[in-house]
């Protein structure tokens, strides 16, 4: 294999014919026209990632079967906007105008409660009947644990056994010593991003995908490269083609209805994906915290790790269960297990015993919990697309089979500047660009359904005039918006 410096350092480039396919038809009236405002969507949707070299000009008008002249001029009219930039030895390179990259930092930041504002930035589920029982079930068997300074490192064994045994019984063998406790699935990510990532390091992840996660390579000193989630979930071309070109050293992937899109990644993907990750001697740091919400009463997915053997896995019990039960795992491969724990070691010491404690008891015997949590999340998920239709009928929202989320597609791409008119009618809502980690997505918004049903129709039926007032006046003086929380 050749170094990995030397192919690290490739441009990125899509071929005529994925762009003929993504383009699919387009306005012809004039052809260079329709050629341009499709490809400016591409662009700004993040299916045609910043960075990227776009065919030259002659394959395209093979590809599109127009004239070299409709795709010069195309080509000339994005340029002229900033949506494409020449360079030197690099072709026609994919590129966003100032303004239009959106946030920065991606960072989804803490606020108190919403007073009287409806929270659609925060996909964490209420707690549900019988998790108190839980608790009251782990304080009769904390004693048991109190005999010592109450530092588990790696966890407790009771849990970690019993992340061992949830993984076997979804087909993937696992000892309890490839198990390692940590304060929820966000802080596996950083555990793994600071064992396999260092300054400079490439890292791969799905565009859009969870913003945390996005801060947390970034912070590692890793260069964020994003891909394009595509609509079809057996399409792994862009995420195979990025793998080759790149050649990161980690990929962060969320397999099991994707946050925010909620795709779920078939057996057959899954595969694929792990064989171009063996290729390029890539390293899978796979999220699973949605894995435990199948809505439809569906066959999972094997998980990831059962076709690429050296991925690291995070999961937690936050997402099926309740947001403030802060307890997550990492499942690593034994070759990895020193450099994941050293890491660990480096950002704290263990997490609480009692809520350990709460976790296993969930993981064990939490079916009817789960059960009632997949019934109010089918029936929040249903209220809001209704809601949707009735009074946004010109959003396009998914219709996830699992997961926590909507993501709606805007007939315009102004989601940056709806956030603080929705903020006014009283709902909470994180824009698209917060999960592009290359710039783009404003053309979508994410919905999670973790809310009781009646409270959504409120939020979207408010949604409604906010949405009115930003397509009448899209960028009005800005005003400082309320900080918020997306989980």
């Amino acid at each position: 294999m050749a170094n990995r410096d030397s192919l690290a350092c490739m441009s990125r480039h899509l071929a005529a014919s994925r762009v003929a396919t993504l383009l699919g038809d387009f306005d012809r009236s004039p052809a260079y026209r329709g050629l341009a405002e499709g490809l400016r969507v591409l662009i700004t949707d993040g299916r045609v990632p910043v960075g990227v070299r776009l065919p030259s000009e002659r394959d395209l008008t093979e590809a599109l079967e127009v004239s070299r002249t409709t795709v010069a001029r195309a080509y000339a009219e994005l340029r002229d906007h900033g949506f494409l930039v020449s360079r030197q030895g690099s072709g026609s390179v994919a590129h966003l105008p100032a303004g239009r990259r959106g946030q920065d930092d991606h960072l989804l930041r803490l606020t108190e409660h919403p007073d009287g504002k409806a929270d659609l930035t925060c996909a964490a589920p209420l707690p549900g009947p019988g998790l108190l029982a839980a608790y009251e079930r782990a304080v009769a068997e904390l004693p048991r644990h109190l005999a010592g300074p109450g530092y588990f490192p790696t966890g407790l064994p009771v849990l970690r056994e019993a992340v061992a045994d949830a993984y076997a019984a979804r087909g993937l063998p696992t000892g309890p010593d490839q198990v390692m406790v940590v304060p929820g699935a966000q802080a596996g990510v950083a555990i793994a991003a600071r064992a396999l990532l260092g300054a400079g390091d490439r890292a791969v992840t799905e565009s859009p995908t969870y913003p945390n996660a996005i801060a947390t390579l970034a912070g590692s000193g890793a260069r964020v490269v994003g891909v394009e989630v595509p609509r079809d979930e057996t399409d792994t071309e862009a995420m195979t083609t990025t793998l080759r070109q790149v050649v990161p050293r980690a990929a962060y992937l969320i397999p099991d209805f994707h946050n925010p899109t909620g795709s779920l990644l078939p057996d057959e993907a899954r595969e694929r994906v792990a064989h171009a990750l063996a290729r390029t001697r890539t390293t899978a740091v796979v999220d699973e915290s949605m894995a435990m919400l199948p809505l439809e009463g569906q066959r999972m997915p094997a998980p990831f790790a059962s076709y690429a053997a050296d991925a690291v896995s995070v999961g937690s019990v936050s997402k099926p269960f309740w947001g403030g039960l802060r307890i997550g795992w990492i499942r690593v491969p034994a070759a990895r297990a020193d450099a994941v724990f050293r890491a660990r070691l480096t950002l704290d010491l263990g997490t609480s015993p009692l809520e350990q404690l709460v976790a296993a008891d969930l993981l064990r015997d939490g079916e009817d919990l789960l059960a009632h949590r997949r019934e109010q999340l089918r029936t929040s998920r249903d209220a809001a697309l209704l809601a949707l239709a009735t009074h946004l009928p010109d959003w396009r929202p998914t219709r996830p089979t699992g997961g926590l989320n909507l993501w709606c597609e805007l007939p315009e791409a102004l989601s940056t500047a709806l956030v603080p008119r929705a903020e006014r009618h009283g709902v909470l809502l994180a824009s698209g660009p917060s999960f592009a980690p290359e710039g783009g997505l404003d053309r979508f918004v994410r919905i999670p359904f973790t809310q009781p049903a009646h409270v959504l129709t409120a939020a979207i039926e408010r949604l409604a005039p906010a949405w009115r007032e930003t397509l009448a006046d899209p960028y009005p003086r800005p005003r400082r918006a309320t900080p918020g929380l997306v989980a």
